[in-house]
């Protein structure tokens, strides 16, 4: 499977003298429970901060911390300590960040911030396919329609934060990410789709002509891990994503063809689906005009960033959601006669 090398596996020539002491924000969930045990196995010193509300696999291998980064708890469980590098999977807000800065400055020695691609898609006018470059602009007003305000306020939220980062006197690297798939997504977007194939169908979807450059799990660890070995010039923002540029639609037929699924896949356009009742991104979870499309083309230059080719992305996601199929459906599901209603009407 794609995740066990691009998750885990450290060059030995990549290793260094010494091991580090790195500090995960939010490391018991999806990215970051793959970082730590990459980390760990590199023989790192790891310790994990979180709120304390879920488990983690990892046993006395780490020291956990537990404090709310909104709260003064957070000054309290890191009072006194130093490490060589912070990855903050876990900051949405510019006073949050502004906390971590106050809290850590003068005792990190490179901090990596984990941003999205929502930060050009809540900037006026931004370019498409998005570069780092495009970052600089007026933001938009908040929506009138409460349905897109979660989304822009994700990518503001993130904005602000970035920007306290980047004025600050703490070696930082940004990494902006688009949607991100893998193995574990809490978010269970790619088995939302296979749900929907294996109960024969139709596959009810929207946006099909918008672009789904996502990233895989593994990739963006790999790059992370790469950063805490030998971190860039501080202070800079970088894109990642896949090589390819599917349309939803594309990649919607590719999931059908790789488990062999003859359902049909019916395209509607998003105002037929919500007059039925449906929310879009429940039956769809690609079909989202907040989905950036993002440039990595910086990172793979700069950072040495690499790829699995999409094929073999989802070939791993799907082979580790059939070895152990969930027993409950995903959120949304409980749509789905909604949705065969409507493929039905269609016809």
């Amino acid at each position: 499977m794609v995740s066990s090398r691009e998750d885990f596996l450290c060059p030995a020539s990549e290793r260094h003298a010494r091991e580090m002491n790195v500090l995960v924000i939010g490391g018991n969930r999806f990215m970051g429970l793959s970082l730590v045990w990459r980390l760990l196995l590199a023989g790192e010193k790891v310790t994990v901060l979180s709120r304390g509300l879920s488990g983690d696999p990892f046993g006395a291998r780490v020291e956990r911390l537990v404090a709310d980064r909104a709260t003064d708890s957070f000054e309290l469980a890191l009072a006194g300590r130093s490490f060589d590098r912070v990855v903050d999977f876990v900051g949405f807000t510019k006073e949050e960040l502004e906390r971590a800065v106050r809290v850590l400055s003068g005792r990190v020695g490179h901090y990596v911030f984990i941003s999205t691609g929502q930060v050009y898609l809540v900037r006026e006018g931004c370019a498409v396919p998005s570069r780092e470059a495009d970052y600089a602009g007026p933001v938009m007003a908040a929506p009138p329609t409460p349905a897109d305000h979660e989304d822009w306020a994700y990518g503001v939220g993130k904005r602000a934060a970035e920007d306290v980062l980047a004025a600050a006197d703490l070696p930082s690297t940004r990494l902006r990410l688009p949607m991100v798939n893998g193995e574990g997504d809490p978010k269970r977007r790619i088995e939302s789709y296979l749900w929907r194939l294996l109960d024969g169908g139709p596959l009810v979807f929207s946006h099909g002509a918008s672009i789904a450059r996502h990233v895989y799990r593994g990739a963006v660890v790999a790059a992370i891990a790469r950063i805490l070995e030998s971190p860039p010039p501080p202070g800079q923002a970088f894109n990642l994503a896949q090589a390819e540029q599917p349309t939803v639609r594309e990649l919607l037929r590719e999931l059908a063809s790789r488990v062999g699924s003859r359902a049909p896949l019916i395209e509607r356009p998003p105002e037929v689906m919500e007059r039925a009742g449906l929310s879009v991104r429940a039956a769809s979870p690609f079909s989202s005009r907040w989905m950036s499309h993002l440039d990595p083309s910086r990172a793979v230059a700069e950072l040495g960033f690499s790829h699995p080719p999409l094929g073999a992305v989802l070939d791993s996601i799907i082979a580790s959601l059939l070895s152990a199929w969930p027993a409950s459906p995903p959120p949304g599901y409980a749509q789905r006669d909604a949705e065969l209603a409507l493929a039905r009407a269609s016809e």
